[in-house]
């Protein structure tokens, strides 16, 4: 069987998806290849199941706090199986609305695995192995990516886990080692830590959140981690695990060479690679990047009709980046001109508190030569976190000395996963610290601690004790 298309797409995850979307929107004949459920990881094993379990833990953790606001709530307790069916029911209603928007718009839904037999055209194998070909003038790739499997010694004994595993949680492990200190498993640890599991971080690198927020962030945040009782090494190197009795035990060698911690289970969150392998991109001429897929400035590949998104090109593998990669194939597969800018491309961890960063760290930004001015503010100023009982954490803007140009944004503290937009925004729009003092933010709310930051640029806080000051 052959069928032809204007646009044929390659993986039905957040980018593939949204290349779909608006490739139909722009009138194109579409076909959407997808050997799994339409959503890809996010929506299936990734942002969508995660986020569910930590809306869950968090509402956990504020319904034991209740006395702290004039509340009695009988104990409150997690029930696994209601747990595990509110994240699918999540997850199916997302999938469907998906699956419902495809539809509307008339792209064809093509089930099976997909690799480039030729630039225009694509081999699908469905799960019987019956064949077909999907032929297109023009081609995005939008495979995604694999959850990285470091050569460590033991990764198949029973009770080691990826994070598709960790997503179903049928017993509370009494201790859970987590290998890796970045994104997924510092989540991960969080969301376990509220259910009950004493919880072990090991970062190979210096500080957690390598590479995502500056060392500054990442010291406070394993300084509050700390407090809540979890355990973090820094600069611990993974050997190999072993078979300890009824648990594992992980070998590192650490700050004073070999050690070793014993648990319940070990989950490996170690990073994503892009998932680029046999699908014929060599064979028709593809150019690599090492495992990602080598694109300029328009998601061009080194074959003209051939695009690429997403996690499959490198760089932040975020999906709301690989959204934004989506329009941008999309549009110019079909004549136009758009380039990314990932300046503005926020960083959203949903640990407890959250963390979020965009644009640049003020040791990027002296790095790159600007000559800059950091002002901060802390939510333990800011009524409406005080209302909430969630004051630790603070807003940093990085601005240009001179125009006050901000330059980024990074905050840890309650619902700063959401507060970054005004952030991002800031970064893309080239706006100063002034601009941002001078927007009226509504009282009471979280947004306030942005405006009093920028009134700071100027010397001019309001709301701010000598106390708080010292705590900046």
């Amino acid at each position: 069987m052959s069928e032809s298309y204007d646009v044929a797409i390659l993986g039905a995850g957040p980018g593939g998806y949204v290349a779909a979307l608006r490739a139909a929107q722009l009138g194109a004949s579409v076909a959407l290849v997808e050997k799994e459920r339409v959503g890809g990881t996010c929506l299936n094993i990734g942002c969508i199941p995660t986020k569910a379990l930590t809306t869950a833990t968090n509402l956990l953790v504020e319904a034991r706090r209740g006395a702290d606001f004039g509340l009695v709530i009988p104990e409150a307790r997690p029930d696994l199986p209601a747990l595990m069916a509110y994240k699918q029911g999540t997850v199916d209603n997302l999938v469907g609305g998906v699956k419902r928007l495809l539809e509307e718009r008339g792209v064809a839904l093509v089930r099976g695995a997909g690799r480039l037999s030729a630039p225009d055209t694509l081999q699908v194998t469905d799960r019987e192995g019956r064949a077909a070909r999907v032929s297109a003038r023009q081609v995005i790739l939008a495979p995604g990516s694999v959850t990285a499997r470091p050569p460590i010694p033991g990764l198949d004994l029973p009770g080691v886990m990826t994070s598709t595993e960790a997503l179903t949680i049928a017993d509370v492990p009494e201790h859970l080692i987590v290998v890796g200190g970045g994104v997924i498993g510092l989540e991960f640890a969080s969301i376990y830590e509220a259910l009950g599991s004493r919880v072990t971080i090991l970062e190979m690198m210096p500080t957690l959140l390598p590479g995502l927020i500056g060392q500054r962030f990442a010291k406070r945040l394993a300084i509050t981690l700390h407090r809540r009782g979890m355990t973090i090494q820094t600069g611990a190197a993974v050997r190999r695990i072993e078979a300890a009795g009824a648990g594992l035990r992980v070998v590192f060698e650490g700050r004073r060479g070999e050690e070793a911690v014993e648990g319940e289970r070990v989950l490996i969150a170690v990073g994503r690679w892009p998932n680029t392998e046999n699908l014929g991109l060599e064979e028709v001429g593809v150019e690599m990047d090492g495992r990602a897929v080598a694109v300029d400035e328009r998601l061009q590949t080194s074959v003209p009709n051939v695009w690429a998104i997403g996690d499959a090109v490198g760089g932040p593998m975020f999906a709301h980046k690989a959204m934004v990669d989506g329009r941008v194939a999309a549009e110019n597969a079909l004549g136009g001109e758009r380039t990314v800018d990932y300046r503005a491309t926020p960083n959203v961890i949903f640990t407890r508190p959250e963390v979020a960063g965009v644009g640049l760290t003020q040791d990027e930004a002296r790095e790159q030569g600007f000559v800059v001015k950091v002002t901060k503010f802390p939510f333990s100023a800011t009524p409406k976190a005080q209302i909430l009982g969630q004051t630790e954490g603070l807003i940093q803007l990085v601005c240009e000395e001179e125009s006050g140009r901000v330059l980024g944004v990074h905050m840890m503290g309650p619902h700063v996963t959401d507060l970054i937009a005004e952030g991002a925004l800031a970064v893309q729009m080239g706006l100063t610290a002034d601009d941002l003092a001078w927007t009226t933010h509504a009282h009471p709310t979280l947004p306030e601690a942005m405006l009093e930051a920028a009134l700071g640029f100027r010397d001019a806080t309001i709301h701010i004790t000598r106390k708080d000051r010292r705590l900046r």
